[in-house]
């Protein structure tokens, strides 16, 4: 489970985060929306703390990512909006050093990502450097390393870019088992169609402010409109 506690931030005099509160449960996909700039991608660096809170607090699971970082860390994966890291590693190599932080012994590792290279179609290159990867199977080796230590939260910014529609389709897949699982599944997508489908909820956000969350099925009784999601979506924001 991850909760958001009347979360705020500020660049300046300009609030981009405003009194965010939010849960997302465990055995839940939740899609995050919102046009560019809306603060989705501020968010989920507030989440994974890579940006300070400064006002509330996030907890993963029961521990605030702010008072208990180690252990908030334990218990998520992120793949960011960028795959562009780590390039002068071998795929390998970034997997091992993956699989090094999170204590995953050598018997369990070798077979995880043999099973997880195969998926993604990528197994053959994990002997080159990651400069050398294309960005689609620079996203996949990101996809991958999250997987390899199965985090209980799982949050993902802009999965889906860069990747071939066979990847597209398996990590779906896996985010749908994951949730099954008891795991919660966090992501932010521009992927409207995507969203519709695949999330139990969504959260909608724009200049900083959480406009709607819940199942699309309530946003369409809400709304009293039984349109799509991206039709639902340009009714939402177009008044903020």
């Amino acid at each position: 489970m991850i909760k958001l506690e009347n979360v705020s931030k500020s660049y300046g005099n300009h609030k981009v985060i405003d009194n965010l509160n939010l849960t997302i449960n465990d055995g839940e996909i939740f899609g995050f929306l919102g046009p560019n700039g809306a603060g989705k991608t501020t968010v989920i660096k507030m989440m994974t703390g890579i940006l300070s809170i400064d006002e509330g607090d996030i907890k993963i699971d029961t521990n605030s990512i702010t008072k208990n970082p180690v252990e908030a860390k334990e218990n998520l994966g992120l793949i960011p909006d960028s795959p562009d890291m780590f390039l002068n590693l071998k795929g390998i190599e970034y997997l091992n050093f993956i699989a090094d932080i999170y204590k995953i012994d050598s018997n369990t590792r070798i077979k995880k990502i043999e099973t997880l290279a195969k998926k993604f179609d990528i197994y053959n290159y994990l002997e080159e450097k990651i400069q050398n990867y294309s960005h689609g199977m620079r996203q996949k080796i990101i996809i991958i390393g999250v997987l390899l230590h199965t985090p209980k939260n799982w949050i993902l910014d802009e999965p889906i870019t860069g990747l071939d529609p066979k990847s597209i389709y398996d990590l779906k897949q896996i985010m749908r088992e994951y949730a099954n699982n008891g795991n919660a599944v966090f992501f932010s997508t521009h992927i409207l169609e995507v969203a519709e489908k695949l999330c139990d909820k969504v959260g909608i956000i724009n200049k900083g402010n959480l406009l709607y969350v819940g199942s699309i099925e309530n946003l369409r009784e809400e709304l009293k409109q039984n349109k799509s999601l991206e039709e639902l979506f340009m009714e939402i924001i177009k008044d903020d």
